[in-house]
């Protein structure tokens, strides 16, 4: 009997900062149970150094996530589908539960707002890691 792997998709615009930060978190929260993924609605291309930076200081090592547009994504039935602060940029993408965080971008705050929105970001990813589980024990 196989076990379903959840699979969590994290959306922003740029892909360079919040939707990269919520899936380093995932992946080094959630393991090998679940299959993180994000992406941009309008890609830069580029993931931001300083999330790397930031991320690096919760022994969480981004360097090697790629910023990647919607199209780009394996072609899954995402359980969670996460949107923030991107309003109608972000397309609405077939899910079994769909959250919007209202995060700011902290591209552009300062180091200590920056960490203020990653730490708000790794508290909602482990919420959302619990639920899954959660849901995933209630339905077996």
């Amino acid at each position: 009997m196989s076990v379903h792997r959840p699979a969590f998709l994290f959306v922003c615009i740029e892909n360079s900062c919040r939707s990269q930060i919520a899936e380093g978190f995932a992946r080094a929260r959630g393991g090998d149970g679940i299959s993180a993924h994000s992406a941009g609605s309008r890609p830069s291309g580029t993931v931001n150094p300083r999330a790397v930076q930031f991320m690096a200081e919760k022994g969480i090592d981004i360097a090697s996530q790629r910023s990647t547009g919607l199209d780009d994504l394996p072609d899954l039935c995402w359980d969670y589908v996460v949107t923030m602060g991107c309003g109608d940029a972000c397309p609405h993408l077939p899910a079994r539960h769909r959250l919007e965080w209202d995060l700011p971008d902290p591209k552009n705050l300062s180091d200590d707002e920056f960490r203020a929105v990653r730490d708000r970001i790794e508290g909602l990813v482990h919420e959302m890691i619990k639920a899954s589980a959660k849901r995933a024990s209630q339905s077996d």
